[in-house]
């Protein structure tokens, strides 16, 4: 019976202290970055090699579609540079498919 409590007390303390652990190293939603408007696709492309595009955006091209972009609305319209959410001040989607930069 003695043994009982000791493990109870052993599984309860270390419980709080990956609790403790936990919330000391848990990132609050507020420090992701805000959306970045680039002055150029090799600028975009440093961070984003494939370009951004909006959620449902489809490559326009005639050979092979780029699939493997990052799908980010809130930097695409950072980055679209036209149109009714425009935030930012550079056009970087020049065939307007959705995806700025694409690669």
């Amino acid at each position: 019976m003695l043994t009982n409590v000791r493990l109870k007390k052993l599984i309860i303390a270390s419980l709080a202290v990956s609790a403790v652990v936990l919330s000391a190293t848990a990132v609050p939603a507020s420090a992701a970055p805000a959306p970045k408007s680039y002055a150029n696709c090799a600028a975009l492309n440093k961070v984003y090699p494939h370009g951004v595009g909006r959620a449902g955006a489809r490559d326009k091209t005639s050979g092979k579609r780029v699939t493997n972009f990052r799908v980010d609305n809130n930097v695409y319209y950072y980055n679209d540079g036209v149109g009714p959410r425009h935030v930012g001040e550079h056009d970087l989607d020049r065939d307007n498919d959705g995806i700025a930069c694409e690669k």
